[in-house]
Order: structure tokens, then C-alpha cells, then sequence
């Protein structure tokens, strides 16, 4: 695993849906591993990958979250 300098964050708040909020409580809770910042990091490269960005940092960020070296 390779030690990346830590990357700037920015703070998000968001409004989900209940029913995505439990959902995503219940997967957390039986998936240690995984941290919420970790679902969304790996969610939303995943969506903008699919969605036509070009960036080689999201792959980057993607690959990251999904395999859970430090972001």
C-alpha cells in the first residue's frame, strides 16, 4: 500500500432520504471497514466516472476508497 500525502477535504451536508440514510446505517454497521466517508468518496467518483469525468484524479480517488488506502 502506498502512502499518499493527505488530500484536502471539504466539509458536505447533504439531505438523503430516510430509507438510503438507514440502509447505509445498516451496511455500516455490518461492514466495519467501511466509514461513511468512505461510501460516499467511492459513490460519488464512481457517478462522475460513469457520467463522463475525465479527470484521472477521480479514477484515482475511486480506486482509493474502493481498495481503502488513506484518502
Amino acid at each position: 500500500m502506498t502512502m499518499q500525502p493527505t488530500m484536502p477535504r471539504i466539509s458536505l451536508f447533504a439531505e438523503i432520504p430516510e430509507e438510503l440514510h438507514e440502509v447505509l446505517q445498516e451496511y455500516l454497521d455490518t461492514h466495519p471497514a467501511w466509514s461513511q466517508h468512505r461510501v460516499f468518496c467511492a459513490a460519488l467518483s464512481l457517478f462522475l466516472m460513469q457520467n463522463g469525468a475525465s479527470d484521472r484524479g477521480i479514477n484515482r480517488i475511486y480506486l482509493d476508497s474502493l481498495f481503502d488506502y488513506a484518502t
